[in-house]
């Protein structure tokens, strides 16, 4: 799978968990104390990849030595991974009609393991019981 972002970040999210965000405007993420709140929140998990472009996704079923490790809550079952610019927002809802997926995921808690090679992420959704992070800043790989 191939994520085209052109905010520099990739996000993983249950949409029911952001349907609340459905009215605000469509870059409320974009203030980092907003996006650092709803990550600690396991509401989402947003990837900041450092550079606008093409990103090959890997879907694995554990990930061994992963760059970052991130807890997010699920309530549906259903985890959309996109392009930051296509989290919920601005009266909008993620779908795949311009890039993107959703994947099953397990209901409850699970970690988000991600390593980057370059242009290659490599995703796991493992179960956990934790569904919430402390970051003190925004998440990087």
């Amino acid at each position: 799978m191939r994520i085209v972002t052109g905010t520099a970040t990739l996000c993983m999210f249950d949409p029911a968990l952001l349907r609340h965000r459905l009215d605000d405007d469509c870059d409320w993420w974009s203030i980092p104390g907003a996006e650092l709140a709803a990550v600690n929140a396991g509401q989402v998990a947003f990837f900041n990849v450092g550079g606008d472009g093409a990103y090959d996704l890997v879907l694995h079923a554990e990930l061994a030595e992963p760059h970052v490790s991130v807890h997010l809550a699920v309530v549906s079952g259903r985890v959309f991974i996109g392009a930051g610019e296509d989290v919920t927002g601005g009266g909008l809802e993620p779908d795949t009609a311009y890039g993107g997926l959703f994947v099953d995921a397990p209901v409850g808690g699970c970690r988000v393991l991600a390593r980057r090679d370059g242009g290659l992420i490599s995703l796991a959704f493992v179960p956990d019981a934790l569904s919430s992070n402390a970051f003190g800043d925004l998440v990087r790989i």
